[in-house]
């Protein structure tokens, strides 16, 4: 009989870091003196607070939201992909990293093995993408376009540390 595996324990110290990592999930640009007035604690003290988080891994960097459109890629989709052969190795996402137009390559459960999340200019460049994605990986692929997106990259509440 296997036991379950323990849940790992929350890697914030208190409340106080879990509402710094609120705030900045809301805007990366948050000043040390905006999250000051917002956390409660001085400039320096959420300085160290956020370097400290930034040192265990929680907060992995800072990124800008862009738009997809006005960069030349307003066509998203998601394609799945299956290998070939179930015996070939499981490497596809080494096989296909090079492909800049994968935004993000994600292991599922399922029939599919990944469900990648990709951008391009035009259908034309999605049919030459998937091409390459089948000849890089040696893989099928299902392929959904994404028609209108609502709402994606949501803030991350912490668990056990609601607001």
């Amino acid at each position: 009989m296997t036991e379950a595996p323990v849940p790992r324990a929350p890697r914030l110290d208190d409340a106080v870091d879990a509402a710094i990592v609120r705030e900045i999930s809301l805007d990366a640009r948050a000043t040390l003196s905006y999250l000051s007035d917002r956390v409660g604690l001085s400039v320096s003290a959420v300085q160290s607070r956020l370097r400290r988080l930034e040192s265990r891994g929680i907060v992995k960097g800072y990124r800008p939201v862009l738009d997809a459109e006005a960069l030349g890629r307003p066509l998203a989709a998601f394609v799945e992909i299956t290998p070939l052969d179930p015996a070939q190795p499981d490497n596809a996402p080494e096989l296909i990293a090079h492909l800049g137009a994968i935004e993000a390559c994600h292991s599922i459960a399922g029939e599919a093995a990944y469900m990648l999340f990709v951008r391009v200019p035009t259908p034309r460049d999605l049919e030459a993408l998937i091409r390459d994605i089948r000849a890089a990986a040696q893989v099928n692929t299902r392929t959904t376009v994404v028609l209108q997106t609502f709402f994606e990259s949501r803030p991350i509440e912490p668990a056990g540390y609601p607001a």
